[in-house]
């Protein structure tokens, strides 16, 4: 994860001790990787247009159901008489009560999901949600529990006030993630809970004291994985952060560390995908769950990942995972990657497959976790220093954008520096120094003092410095 703040500590070349500061860097950026991935990948939040469950036909859209955006006054209208419609057939008592509650919930559901900005506001204003709350009430058939809790799922995939008029729902919709509900109105109400627990600290808190995450942690233990892919999103979402509270809590119940390591395995691409993201705000957020990962077979799994997949949305948490991992203290980085074993130089054999990559953001990613693992020990610096990665980059330094050139620039620092006690002198590897600047690495480090760029500008000066140091001591 190549977030300035959060990494700043363990990668730096002068410095390299870690302390305690880079578990707390992890913990005040765990928000920015959220955003990244808002903005990179996926939204947090996730609008339902195909069900859950293939066994109602109904569940179903195909592109002509889809409204063009000339069409949002007409559409706000049918909503808003779709709802006026549900209140007659809530409050019907007759023959055939839940029939017609069933499809007066399916038609609103159909216009709430038939257009990318689905009319959210006329539903709440005609009082939509106290209408789905009763509709939701333990004993009423799946069918209409799949449709409330649909109709729910893309209200909460709103605006930040529309998802808050869900507050009097999530009670039910927690009670519903329970073993005594099918398991399709399990995963929509998971669903509905993902996207409220994607709009912010506030809403997650909320969630977290109804208890939304034991009952979606029971979820990830099943084998379904459409189940499983949505209670990983909807978890990746309650537990990112500030508060590593809930992280701490998800590692600790029974079977979790086995699971998540297990999906990472066997699941599919999109599967993994989700359940690597759990892993970033774990190992982002949570020194205990840092610790319970490192000891499981996560690492190797991760690696094993990175040498295999070609998956872009795959790739991008695992890398962060692994550099998570490695980014706190040093006697875990030891652990999770023991320098003669042959699991440390598969590690940075894939990292070198991400640095070859066309994709600049696998560059990125590749070269913040290689800056930690040269903060390591010295034996960590050499094999590094004496692989494949070296000559890559140098290059990447001389000639990719700004951004990457400052995290290729760590990993070199680093490379040129062994562990020191305290704050004193760095104590310079000399033959690492002098390779690197014979193989002109230092017009590289003079553009970053150049820049605009404080820290850029720092990692720089303190190369420079090094280079000084070695002069100076031999005069």
């Amino acid at each position: 994860m190549a977030d300035e703040g959060l990494v700043s500590h363990k990668r730096d070349p002068i410095k390299a001790s870690v302390g305690n500061a880079a578990a707390q860097r992890r913990r005040q950026h765990a928000v920015t990787v959220g955003k990244e991935r808002r903005e990179a990948l996926m939204r947090t939040k996730r609008l339902c247009r195909v069900g859950v469950s293939a066994d109602f036909d109904e569940a179903s859209m195909d592109d002509s159901d889809m409204m063009i955006e000339e069409d949002q006054a007409i559409l706000e209208a049918l909503t808003s008489a779709a709802v006026e419609e549900l209140k007659l057939d809530v409050a019907y008592q007759g023959k055939g009560a839940t029939e017609k509650r069933v499809n007066a919930l399916r038609e609103l559901r159909r216009f709430l999901s038939r257009s990318e900005f689905p009319p959210v506001e006329a539903a709440l204003q005609a009082g939509v949600i106290p209408l789905l709350i009763q509709c939701l009430s333990f004993g009423s058939p799946d069918e209409q529990l799949l449709e409330a809790a649909w109709c729910l799922t893309n209200i909460a995939a709103g605006k930040p006030e529309e998802t808050k008029a869900l507050l009097p729902a999530l009670p039910l919709l927690v009670a519903h993630l329970g073993e005594k509900s099918s398991i399709h109105v399990m995963e929509q109400c998971a669903w509905a809970l993902g996207n409220v627990a994607g709009e912010s600290e506030e809403l997650r808190n909320v969630l977290l004291l109804q208890g939304a995450l034991p009952a979606l942690a029971r979820m990830l233990l099943p084998n379904k994985r459409s189940t499983v892919r949505t209670a990983a999103w909807a978890l990746s979402n309650l537990i990112k952060g500030p508060d590593p509270r809930a992280a701490t809590e998800l590692i600790k119940i029974d079977g979790i560390p086995d699971r998540i390591v297990r999906h990472l395995k066997k699941g599919d691409d999109e599967l993994a995908t989700e359940v690597a993201w759990v892993v970033v705000y774990l190992t982002a957020l949570s020194n205990v769950a840092t610790t319970i990962l490192a000891k499981s077979d996560l690492v190797q799994v991760l690696v094993e990942i990175l040498d295999m997949s070609t998956s872009l949305q795959l790739l991008i948490p695992v890398l962060r995972s692994l550099g998570n991992l490695v980014a706190g203290e040093l006697h875990i980085t030891n652990f999770v990657l023991v320098a003669r074993h042959a699991l440390t130089g598969d590690a940075i054999q894939a990292l070198v497959k991400c640095l070859k990559s066309e994709h600049r953001i696998l560059n990125k990613e590749a070269a913040w976790v290689l800056s930690n693992i040269a903060a390591g020990s010295v034996e960590h610096k050499q094999l590094i220093y004496s692989s494949e990665a070296m000559p890559l980059l140098l290059n990447l330094l001389s000639k990719a954008a700004f951004d990457i050139k400052k995290e290729v620039a760590y990993v070199l620092g680093n490379i040129c520096v062994a562990p020191t006690e305290g704050s004193g002198r760095p104590n310079v590897i000399l033959d690492h120094l002098v390779n690197l600047v014979r193989g002109g690495c230092l017009t590289g480090f003079l553009d970053l003092v150049r820049s605009a760029d404080v820290e850029a500008a720092r990692l720089g000066l303190q190369f420079i410095e090094l280079i000084v140091i070695i002069s100076c001591s031999r005069s």
